[in-house]
């Protein structure tokens, strides 16, 4: 969440009521436990947290009666007190809270606020306090308990928490909940829990053999089976060809690069923790690669270049690795090894905003061929406060801000400026995009670098006869296709429109007889391109029917004696309808028209 929207967040009514909510469970939990020991208990994106430090650990049956109290303290009408106090008193109020005498210590000595963050000013030391609770606070709450409804909380779960984040120190038990303004919001916000259940691509993944992750391979490496290689070559194809249609030229390069490399580009001392140990090869020290761009600097500095040949775009699908720790891997979402549709394009300073543009029609193009038409725009800039975690000069950051800023109004597009969350060598637009759930999923990253070029040293000879800088486009519109195949899969709940789906039709045969009809039709529809597969397997047709659209194939086309007879087959689809005994080629002529048109519907 960006600095932007959290400060909008936190000034919201539902900030509010889940900040709130955590003090009241706080308040609950201590009502069964007198002597736990409470530490932080902030809002988050869809709802709350409080770590505790208890005399035993928690069970579901207990958020059962830690969620009945809650609703008996909400009854009270409770008002939520806050208090500025010295940090004399703190101490006082607090003297048996081991946890909050420490945030107490941070606030006084150190500069921290009570969730251990540093402040930019001298804190002023709170407390707020609802009928017997009181917390170290600053805020904000609602007026009152009855605020919080009652029927629009729940506790979900419980997690352990190392306090303060740091495994040296107490493993603590977090209760997260969640909290809304109406009862329908949660009976949305559930429903889409349970939906999202239903449509996680590890799930989806493992029953329509799309991918597997191996112990054996080593954890965040997914191995492609069949079907989901059918999936990513389709999406590759795709891109390929949208690519070539806007004058992109495409390049490999290797995985791995001599160090030097990486000092040079500054990966090395700003993206270090993200790379991979290095390898002795011949006594020089060689990396993987975590990016591709210190391979097409090279290739663009091969040559040399006039004004008249920039723009130069070179596209590459290229596999890159990034140290992740083990627990932050989550199937293709989060993974060591992945492939991105990068891109890196060599323009003069008076093309960069018409390529910037065009970089964005084209993933806005891609996107709504994919299914997705609701989008949000992030500007992505440095954080004032630390401004030596970043390459080049404020004049450099600012000319690529502004670059970015007058593009994106050029459209009319709305945008949230987004501090903290540029990458090390330049401005980015980074564009979220909703999936069916309403979830948003961070894709794409169009970025604006002065710096690279400078690193690396690239010219090429202007109007003028003079060598000039160029500047460089960072551009991956899907960003990893691992990451991105995850998010089809759950959009679609694995059931891909036909020109996506791994296997777009099954041949039914009813019975041995009509064998031979069914292999003609599988080798005709085969002949035109599509993906199909013969059932021959000696089950009912029933069972055929139910195990192909349990693996979600749009098409199902069962044959029988009238079929056979005829050259006709009978259409079921993935969607329930169906059409008996149509003629071959009429099918054949619907399945071309939807796939070349990468048509949505079947």
């Amino acid at each position: 969440m960006s600095q932007q929207v959290q400060e909008k967040y936190e000034e919201s009514q539902l900030y509010k009521i889940r900040h709130s909510a955590a003090h009241v469970m706080a308040q609950a939990v201590l009502v069964m436990f007198p002597d736990g020991k409470i530490t932080i208990g902030p809002p988050i994106e869809n709802g709350f947290y409080y770590d505790f430090d208890l005399p035993r650990n928690l069970t579901h049956e207990d958020l059962e009666q830690i969620e009945k109290r809650m609703r008996q303290i909400i009854q009270g009408k409770h008002a939520f007190k806050k208090t500025v106090i010295s940090a004399d008193e703190a101490k006082k109020i607090f003297a048996d809270q081991p946890y909050k005498l420490e945030l107490i210590e941070g606030l006084e000595q150190s500069g921290l606020d009570e969730y251990g963050d540093p402040l930019k000013e001298k804190p002023e030391i709170s407390i707020y306090q609802q009928d017997t609770f009181v917390d170290l606070c600053r805020g904000p709450h609602v007026e009152n308990t009855k605020e919080i409804k009652p029927d629009a909380f729940k506790l979900m779960n419980i997690a352990g928490a190392y306090w303060r984040g740091d495994e040296k120190n107490k493993m603590l038990q977090r209760i997260y909940g969640t909290a809304w303004e109406k009862a329908d919001d949660l009976k949305q916000y559930l429903w889409q829990l349970e939906e999202a259940k239903k449509r996680d691509h590890r799930k989806l993944g493992k029953e329509l053999g799309l991918f597997i992750i191996s112990e054996e391979v080593g954890l965040g490496l997914p191995l492609w089976l069949p079907k989901g290689a059918a999936v990513r070559k389709i999406l590759e194809d795709f891109i390929y060809e949208e690519q070539v249609k806007r004058g992109y030229q495409h390049v490999y390069s290797p995985h791995i690069g001599k160090k030097q490399l990486w000092i040079t580009s500054g990966h090395w001392d700003l993206y270090r923790e993200k790379m991979y140990s290095s390898m002795d090869i011949d006594g020089v020290e060689y990396l993987a690669k975590p990016m591709n761009c210190p391979m097409h600097m090279m290739m663009y500095k091969s040559q040399i270049h006039s004004y008249k040949e920039l723009p130069i775009r070179i596209a590459e699908n290229a596999t890159v690795y990034r140290r992740e720790q083990s627990g932050e891997l989550t199937g293709l979402l989060r993974v060591r090894g992945f492939t991105q549709d990068d891109a890196h394009i060599f323009a003069r300073p008076d093309q960069v905003k018409g390529e910037f543009l065009a970089v964005l029609d084209q993933v806005l193009f891609q996107f709504k061929r994919l299914g997705f038409k609701d989008f949000e725009m992030w500007l992505s800039v440095r954080d004032p406060l630390k401004k030596d975690k970043y390459l080049g000069s404020d004049e450099f950051w600012t000319q690529a801000e502004n670059a970015i800023e007058e593009a994106l109004e050029d459209c009319g597009l709305n945008f949230i400026r987004a501090e903290g969350e540029a990458k090390f060598y330049g401005p980015a637009l980074d564009i979220q995009i909703k999936d069916a759930l309403g979830r948003k999923w961070q894709c794409t990253t169009i970025q604006v670098d002065f710096m690279l070029p400078m690193r690396f040293e690239l010219q090429y000879i202007d109007a003028d006869g003079q060598p000039k800088r160029p500047v460089v486009l960072h551009r991956a519109p899907l960003g990893s296709m691992e990451r991105f195949i995850a998010l089809l899969v759950e959009h679609y709940a694995g059931s891909f429109p036909v020109w996506l789906a791994p296997m777009q039709a099954v041949v039914i045969p009813i019975a041995d007889r009509h064998l031979e009809y069914a292999r003609d039709v599988t080798q005709k529809l085969r002949a035109e391109g599509m993906r199909v597969e013969l059932d021959e397997r000696p089950e009912r047709m029933n069972a055929k029917i139910r195990d192909a659209q349990n693996q979600k194939l749009p098409y199902m086309l069962v044959i029988g004696d009238n079929e056979m007879k005829a050259g006709q087959v009978s259409l079921r689809v993935r969607d329930g309808s169906q059409q008996n005994n149509i003629l071959l080629g009429e099918f054949m002529a619907r399945a071309r028209d939807r796939i070349a048109r990468r048509a949505a519907e079947l």
